[in-house]
């Protein structure tokens, strides 16, 4: 594994490892020494989108493995001027650069700097376009993992949202069918839903409430504003009281039924902040779990080569 681009063709074997590695992390005090495993390795955080959550936890994740961490400012950068995305990586890759975390507008961005990278070099997908964002799947099937006492063959995910325009969504599924889970449930306004073909492995279901009956997993996503075109939903208030999880719905889940969301959250859109905040929520749990996934995959990577 030179590279983590996508989920979709990761088996079950290596998706445990990761987890396992990711919990030992995650079981580690933040304020303890932390292994060394990326000392002197230069990690540059190649964004060209904003981003809070998957920055942050990447370059905190480095530095608890000794790396050295540069930040991209795409907003500051060559690529104003004109130079193309493959310009700037190996520009980047030529001042010595071996890890590079990169976040991109595109759909396949990712898979096309893993052709130009070198034998020593390593391509991180943080998120692309609306075609994957394997970090973020990891992180919830971990928190998944540690909330849940059934195993992922047993457990019903009800994954509520804008699944059209949602990399995490894609995630998510892939690592939840490469894990065994047979029951998973999502909801959307039909403008929101992926193109028939596209995903497999679930099943739709029109209603939210009936979504919600019975599900041990509750994942809501947030509405993808920025990449829909206008007119795919009526009104934000329309939706929420739609397709928004508030108490009322999340009652109709199991009673140890928990409640997902990979942020940035859009209160009383997708989520009420009753359940956001309330002691069903594991949302920042799956933030605190970034970090230790993050730390596992950096270092598998590394791993790989040395």
């Amino acid at each position: 594994m030179q590279h983590l681009i996508s989920l979709e063709d990761m088996d079950r074997d290596r998706l445990l490892t990761l987890l396992d590695r990711a919990q030992q992390f995650a079981e580690l005090d933040a304020r303890a020494a932390q292994p060394d495993s990326l000392a002197g390795v230069h990690v540059v955080n190649l964004f060209f989108e904003p981003s809070t959550r998957t920055r942050l936890s990447f370059e905190i994740a480095a530095h608890r493995l000794g790396a050295d961490v540069v930040n991209f400012d795409a907003e500051r950068s060559s690529t104003l001027k004109g130079e193309t995305l493959a310009d700037t990586f190996r520009t980047v890759e030529a001042m010595g650069a071996q890890l590079f975390i990169v976040r991109h507008g595109d759909s396949g961005a990712c898979e096309l700097l893993s052709e130009l990278a070198g034998s020593g070099t390593h391509i991180v997908n943080a998120g692309e376009g609306r075609n994957a964002h394997p970090t973020q799947g990891l992180l919830d099937m971990l928190t998944i993992r540690q909330f849940s006492a059934l195993p992922f063959e047993q457990l019903s995910v009800a994954i509520i949202g804008d699944i059209r325009h949602s990399r995490v969504a894609r995630s998510d599924l892939h690592a939840l069918r490469a894990l065994g889970c047979r029951d998973i449930r999502v909801c959307a306004p039909d403008a929101l839903l992926p193109d028939a073909g596209e995903l497999h492995g679930y099943r739709v279901i029109d209603v939210t409430d009936d979504a919600l009956r019975n599900a041990d997993v509750v994942m809501t996503l947030r509405l993808q504003r920025e990449r829909m075109e206008d007119g795919l939903v009526d009104s934000l208030e329309g939706y929420y009281a739609g397709y928004g999880i508030d108490q009322r719905r999340l009652s109709l889940a199991k009673p140890d039924a928990f409640v997902m969301h990979p942020g940035p959250m859009n209160r009383g859109v997708e989520i009420e902040s009753a359940v956001a905040d309330g002691p069903r929520s594991a949302i920042l749990r799956q933030v605190a779990n970034g970090v230790a996934v993050r730390m596992a995959v950096m270092e598998a990577l590394v791993e790989h080569c040395n």
